[in-house]
């Protein structure tokens, strides 16, 4: 298991991490499914803390796979047998989201969350063995992974009053594994490589909220009586989610990462990116229940779930990504129309008692949608997709 080059040219996505993106992408949908039952049901706290804890198990393992498969992937039998060990782990994970996000009972999903760890931690031991140079680096990372798991198997006999506490202290260990070890000696990451792998794991977590922007679209045709309000509410979903496509894929990623500056900021920022977008997948089945008069959750609230995790998408992509490319005026008039789709929800309550209120619920969306329109067209205007030189990142004449 030798290191990869880090200046390899060419190098994206192999096969078998994308399959292992699939596989992520069962966990990550059946918690958008517990969330929607959360925020219907007007349980909307507890159940995005529930869906936060749960995502982090996924986003952590996901990315710790992405980075180590960035420096060592060998790609022979022992290296794929191992990956889909971790795959196997996620399964259970899955498994277990549901029991977690509405019973509180995390045991399930430990089981997977450790299996996966401990798969990684094999490769870490081989990486270590191959490699003369990175050996101290990637014995700290195996190390300190253990030493995490021992904790995370110990969690479910925390006392109920502080199991949220223990949590966030058990994620602010795991977070600090890779920055201890990394002092060793850095691993040798490729940037375009993970680039392409953030690009692809945010493109099937987008592709949750295209399925249900598409439920929209069935659920008007199957309900004459509400056609113009689901075909309405489906059209800004749509939108809403293809902006935030547009935005992400606006500016090329690696070229900061290629100077190798704060690389940490860029993976540990990205939890914000998947994590809203996972919810605003939630947030469109929750508005499409909200207008069949399924939810009782008032209008405000109702945009909120959907309008609120498209903010937090745009300031994170903005914060990673568009801060450095973006110039003049326009590096501050994009995180100014973010927070304007954050503001949709005051509408409905702006806005006449006597107009039936799904129909201010469409509209606040739809106003959502117009203001995703004008980043696009900031975006558009600021030219940061011109083509650029693939070293200096310099626009090309």
């Amino acid at each position: 298991m030798r290191p990869r080059d880090p200046a390899e040219i060419f190098r994206s996505s192999s096969p078998l991490e994308l399959f292992f993106d699939l596989i992520f992408a069962v966990s990550i949908s059946l918690a958008s499914a517990q969330l929607v039952d959360a925020e219907i049901h007007a349980h909307i706290f507890d159940g995005l803390l529930a869906y936060l804890m749960v995502f982090f198990a996924v986003w952590w393992a996901w990315m710790n796979f992405t980075w180590f498969a960035s420096a060592f992937d060998a790609d022979d039998w022992l290296y794929r047998l191992l990956a889909l060990a971790q795959m196997a782990g996620v399964v259970i994970l899955a498994v277990g989201t549901t029991p977690a996000m509405t019973e509180g009972d995390y045991q399930l999903i430990i089981v997977g969350y450790v299996v996966m760890r401990l798969a990684l931690v094999a490769q870490w031991i081989r990486a270590s063995r191959s490699h003369p140079a990175l050996r101290k680096t990637a014995l700290r990372y195996a190390v300190g992974i253990c030493l995490v798991q021992v904790l995370w198997i110990c969690y479910p006999l925390v006392p109920l009053e502080w199991a949220r506490p223990a949590f966030l202290l058990l994620v602010i260990f795991e977070l600090l594994v890779p920055l201890i070890a990394e002092r060793a000696g850095q691993t040798p990451w490729h940037p375009e490589h993970i680039a392409d792998r953030y690009g692809s794991f945010t493109l099937i977590v987008l592709g949750e909220s295209v399925l249900a922007s598409t439920a929209a679209a069935a659920n008007a045709v199957g309900d004459a009586s509400q056609l113009v309000q689901f075909a309405l509410l489906g059209a800004g979903a749509f939108i809403l989610v293809a902006g935030l496509w547009w935005v992400y894929f606006s500016a090329d990623a690696s070229a900061w990462l290629r100077r190798r500056r704060r690389p940490m900021i860029f993976g540990y920022g990205h939890y914000l990116v998947f994590a809203a977008a996972g919810a605003f997948s939630a947030g469109v089945k929750v508005l499409l229940d909200h207008e069949a008069g399924n939810s009782g959750l008032s209008s405000a609230v109702a945009v909120a779930t959907l309008s609120v995790p498209v903010t937090i998408f745009l300031l994170a992509a903005w914060a990673l990504i568009l801060r450095h490319c973006l110039r003049g005026a326009y590096k501050w008039v994009f995180p100014t129309g973010a927070l304007l789709i954050a503001a949709a929800p005051l509408l409905p309550l702006l806005t006449p008692t006597d107009i039936a209120d799904v129909q201010i619920a469409v509209v606040a969306v739809l106003g959502a949608a117009a203001v995703m329109v004008m980043l696009v067209v900031l975006i558009e205007a600021s030219g940061i997709r011109e083509p650029n030189d693939s070293i200096t990142g310099k626009p090309v004449a």
